[in-house]
């Protein structure tokens, strides 16, 4: 599939320079998903996907245009190229598009090192239906659950390839097998939901169905009776399955795009410090068996290993060519894209230095606060970094969680609050972005 792959990219940049394009660079991706939906222990929906999609950039000086489709026969393929020409040329001038110099490009990578793709069989239908009847099975049979809402098992492959008219070409597969399920306890007004999800690359090192549906019971289980903590400022304990949310505001905050626009809370803190002293986050793209690694970018270019922020001190921003170029930096290999859009700066693996302390530890220590389990809605001022979400989780009283809460909202400013965490050691390393549970001091809780 590699070649043919390979094939299709090569065919699209000759029809673009035929059309009259100065550069183009090009895509195509083979795509195969499966997934499967059961509810009430019987099948409730089966859907599998398949299909090639190809796209094509052309640039004209510093105009460019996007143009993508699913068919790849060759009058398809000279109609993309000269619909994507003669919308270049009427495409507003950008000085800073362009692709890669030619010195800048990947050489050399190892793909199988990194172990994206699970040569494994693929699984049945069957099978997958098994696996999301065993997580909803195990789920309804925690004690306090009332009803599953369900449970659903997955599988996805996919190749891409991408070449350019400045010589590069190279591509990859990529696979993924997932299990989720959903729990309900308690009746009518009284309900709560609760939910467990695990994905992995290769299918060997999914965890079994029963242990996802048991967790999500036992998850909606402990949210029984749940009320509204009190409003105060009090310490807030982001639990290791939605701290990552937190991080990833730093992420947008830092991504080149909103940067290089001005819209940035963080665009005047280059070289200030933005984390604790001690913490560090990086990047690693190069991670075995992990979602986010890859050896090179959208644009080509070598993807490598960096600090964010080191030692609580922001580093630099996540490029790619074009913010850049805008910036006066060197791309950082961070594009991303798809087969209808041009590149634009991503993250890939994430990593924040986990601390000392347990998760207990941190519960113990902050006396009376709130565990955040889940996070509801979201009133973010990607300016200012002013912050305010819907939450839910736990009180605890003198150390210990003492009942489930719901319908609170907690608000502070990002810039403040990141730079009062206090992080776990948690953080699990099958993740893409491992961050751990992280307390935040100070926050303003409005409950009863």
């Amino acid at each position: 599939m590699s070649d043919r792959l390979e094939s299709l990219t090569a065919a699209l940049l000759d029809a673009a320079g035929k059309a009259g394009a100065e550069a183009a660079d090009a895509m195509a991706v083979d795509g195969t998903a499966l997934s499967i939906d059961v509810r009430e222990g019987k099948l409730e929906q089966a859907e599998r996907s398949e299909g090639i999609e190809i796209g094509l950039r052309v640039l004209i000086g510093g105009r460019q245009a996007c143009v993508s489709a699913s068919d790849i026969s060759p009058r398809t393929m000279a109609e993309m190229a000269e619909r994507a020409v003669a919308m270049a040329r009427e495409a507003p001038n950008d000085p800073n598009a362009g692709l890669a110099d030619p010195a800048q490009l990947a050489q050399g990578w190892d793909i199988a090192a990194l172990e994206l793709a699970d040569p494994s069989a693929e699984p049945s239908a069957a099978d997958l239906e098994q696996d999301a009847l065993r997580a909803e099975a195990a789920a309804l049979a925690v004690p306090g659950v009332s009803k599953a809402q369900g449970a659903s098992a997955a599988y996805s492959r996919r190749a891409i390839h991408i070449a350019a008219s400045n010589g590069f070409s190279g591509g990859y597969a990529r696979s993924s097998r997932h299990i989720s399920a959903v729990a309900i306890s308690g009746e009518g007004l009284g309900m709560e939901r609760d939910w467990a999800a695990e994905s992995r690359i290769w299918q060997v090192d999914l965890p079994g169905a029963e242990e996802i549906g048991t967790l999500a019971g036992q998850r909606a289980a402990e949210r029984s009776g749940a009320r509204k903590p009190p409003t105060g400022a009090f310490p807030v304990l982001y639990d290791e399955r939605i701290s990552n949310s937190l991080i990833g505001h730093l992420l947008a905050a830092v991504n080149g795009s909103s940067v290089a626009r001005g819209s940035s809370w963080l665009r005047d803190a280059l070289g200030t410090q933005v984390l604790p002293a001690g913490l560090t986050l990086r990047e690693d793209p190069h991670r075995v068996r992990i979602g986010g690694s890859r050896p090179f970018d959208a644009e080509g270019l070598p993807t490598q290993a960096r600090d964010i922020v080191a030692s609580g001190l922001l580093t630099g921003w996540t490029l790619d060519l074009a913010t850049a170029r805008k910036l006066g930096m060197e791309s950082t290999g961070n594009a991303s894209r798809g087969t209808s859009s041009p590149p634009s700066p991503g993250h890939s693996n994430i990593a924040l230095t986990p601390g000392t302390a347990s998760r207990e530890d941190l519960i113990r220590d902050m006396g009376t606060g709130l565990i955040v389990t889940q996070l509801i809605g979201s009133s973010i001022n990607p300016t200012t970094g002013d912050y305010s979400r819907g939450a839910s989780g736990f009180w605890v009283e003198n150390g210990q969680i003492a009942y489930p809460v719901n319908e609170c909202t907690i608000a502070g400013n990002l810039r403040d609050m990141l730079l009062r965490i206090t992080p776990a050691n948690d953080g699990r390393a099958h993740l893409s972005h491992v961050i751990p549970s992280m307390l935040v001091e100070g926050l303003t809780l409005a409950g009863e």
